[in-house]
């Protein structure tokens, strides 16, 4: 087997634009909000002032994390900058149900053993045993990742149950 990647998924730059797009807005509103004459609470205010830079927090957060993309390769799958989100042995299965709890136009891997949780907002998290692909990328190419990972896995489980022969007991 080759090293070198099979697919790949890339965020869609007009969901990427617009997501942060949304995001800068709401938390830009909630910090002009903040700072309305007409709120006397002290509370509400800070509480809308820490919303709404929370809000412009993961904006940034989402437009540095979508500058990737997510590869499948033999070794598994993987951020374009090497960041490795879980290894092919490591997958159990993958479901892109309409009622599976996964991203937005996206998939989900179950793991055999558990790894830490991480977060790439509009991309990918992980989660225990759990891996959720997808969000600001095409739907297509997710779901040409998750055929591509049951293919391989169908491969692998038939390699296993075939008999090896070794060349020396060929008649």
């Amino acid at each position: 087997m080759s090293d070198s990647f099979e697919l790949s998924i890339r965020p869609s730059p007009s969901r990427r634009v617009i997501a942060v797009g949304m995001l800068m807005a709401l938390g830009g509103l909630l910090v002009y909000l903040a700072f309305d004459p007409q709120i006397e609470a002290l509370v509400w205010k800070a509480l809308t002032c820490v919303i709404g830079i929370a809000c412009l927090e993961v904006a940034r957060r989402l437009w540095l994390a979508t500058e990737v993309s997510i590869d499948l390769t033999v070794e598994g799958i993987s951020e374009s900058n090497g960041r490795v989100l879980c290894a092919f042995d490591n997958i159990k299965t993958v479901d892109r149900g309409a009622f599976s709890f996964k991203p937005s136009n996206g998939l989900l891997v179950r793991l055999h053993t558990p790894m830490d949780s991480a977060w790439a907002p509009g991309l990918w998290w992980r989660y225990g045993t759990r891996l959720g692909i997808g969000g600001i990328t095409d739907a297509g190419q997710a779901k040409a990742m998750a055929e591509m990972i049951s293919l391989r896995q169908l491969e692998l489980a038939q390699a296993k149950a075939e008999p090896e022969v070794k060349s020396g007991d060929a008649s």
